[in-house]
């Protein structure tokens, strides 16, 4: 109720579920807009062609009016500076002057690094060379056309997992699980280390059982972690279902969208004991802190662990290479095998005796952490002053 009642816990989960509302419902807002500004879209910016040979400039204006259908496609007039001076003063957009047909030069004002004219200048230039040298060699200018504009058919037939299908909501999934530990770790460790400034944890403490302290904190951050998460992917699925005509055929909204079922009952178990696991040891860290100026730097060694598994699965999806020596060892290491075995769960193909060790390891280390945590737990919150050392902790451990 504490992260419920949370002023920041609310606000943020709004923010996020208004920022996905403005998402999901951008096409329908572009098509009021777009249907406002046709009448003043007529007008497309003008590109200019200029070749010695008139018969050249007339064939090749056809074939870059095809390939550059954005762009009013016009003969140039007069010499090279009148060219520049039209682009300069912005009556023409650029210029391509053909030297011949292999070699021109492009007249651009301010040249954008996104700017693709001249690659696909080359291509049109170049079907247009081979079309000449066709039609000088005996074959009919149909004929060349028609050589030149066969299309080639293929089907691709994937057995295991289709990667780049699959790829936007791996990454959703391992993106969220890395806000979500860092932030609900970071305020178990908190909440915990403020709880040692209060006297009535000396009372608490020595009454209850530490592992139901520890467990009941930990659950309670997970239970608040999905609540927000459940508002934040459950409006955007609700406002996807609204605006679906208007999203059409797109490839990675429908991905995200339409993710199997299967798939989905891992990404929650992964999700569940990736999160259970590094908050147990958030907990733990933050018991044995004595003011809290000091989480931040005590809980580093876990954020960087975390991190650092972060970056092999980021870096692996990236390459493609999901099978990867590194990826199948840290399928098996509890502290990465949530991002790691699910990486490959989702876009590799993962025999099943696999999936069980790496499952089965995790969920005793769940367990196994969360007693180990709550066992310091116990003896930091009664540790006041400086910060304990590892070896007495540890020792204080062993008595319990």
């Amino acid at each position: 109720m504490n992260y419920l009642k949370n002023k920041v816990f609310v606000g943020v989960t709004i923010f996020f579920v208004a920022v996905i509302a403005f998402i999901m419902f951008l096409p329908s807002i572009t098509t009021v807009f777009d249907s406002d500004e046709q009448e003043y879209s007529d007008e497309r910016s003008i590109m200019l062609i200029g070749a010695k040979s008139e018969e050249n400039a007339q064939y090749v204006k056809k074939a870059f009016a095809d390939a550059f259908e954005e762009y009013d496609v016009r003969i140039a007039g007069g010499s090279i500076e009148d060219i520049k001076q039209q682009i300069l003063s912005g009556n023409a957009q650029c210029a391509f002057v053909l030297d011949s047909l292999i070699s021109y030069t492009y007249y651009v004002d301010n040249l954008s690094m996104y700017d693709e004219n001249t690659s696909r200048a080359d291509e049109v230039l170049r079907n247009v060379y081979r079309r000449n040298t066709m039609i000088q060699d005996g074959i009919s200018p149909e004929q060349a056309d028609q050589i030149l504009s066969m299309e080639i058919e293929h089907k691709t037939e994937s057995i295991g997992k289709n990667q780049m299908q699959n790829f936007f909501y791996t990454y959703i999934m391992i993106f969220a699980l890395y806000m979500v530990i860092l932030l609900y770790g970071q305020m178990v460790a908190t909440n915990v280390a403020t709880e040692k400034s209060s006297r009535a944890m000396e009372l608490l403490i020595t009454s209850a059982k530490p592992t139901s302290m520890m467990f009941g904190k930990v659950i309670a951050s997970c239970m608040a972690g999905f609540i927000q998460l459940l508002c934040i992917f459950g409006s955007a699925f609700l406002f996807f279902n609204f605006n679906k005509v208007n999203w059409g055929d797109n490839s990675i909204i429908n991905s995200i969208f339409n993710i199997p079922i299967e798939l989905l009952i891992y990404m929650l178990l992964f999700f569940i004991l990736g999160f259970l696991i590094y908050a147990f040891m958030y907990g733990a860290v933050g018991s044995t802190t004595s003011k809290l100026e000091d989480i931040n730097t005590s809980v580093m060694p876990i954020t960087m662990l975390f991190i650092i598994a972060f970056i092999v699965v980021i870096f692996s999806m990236s390459s493609g290479n999901l099978d990867n020596v590194m990826m199948i060892i840290c399928s098996y290491i509890p502290f990465t095998s949530p991002m790691a075995m699910f990486t490959r769960i989702a876009m590799s193909t993962v025999p099943w005796y696999e999936i069980v060790i790496s499952v089965g390891i995790l969920i005793g280390s769940v367990f196994g952490v969360g007693v180990i945590s709550a066992k310091i737990y116990r003896v930091g919150v009664l540790l006041y002053g400086t910060t304990p050392k590892i070896g007495s902790v540890l020792k204080s451990i062993l008595k319990v």
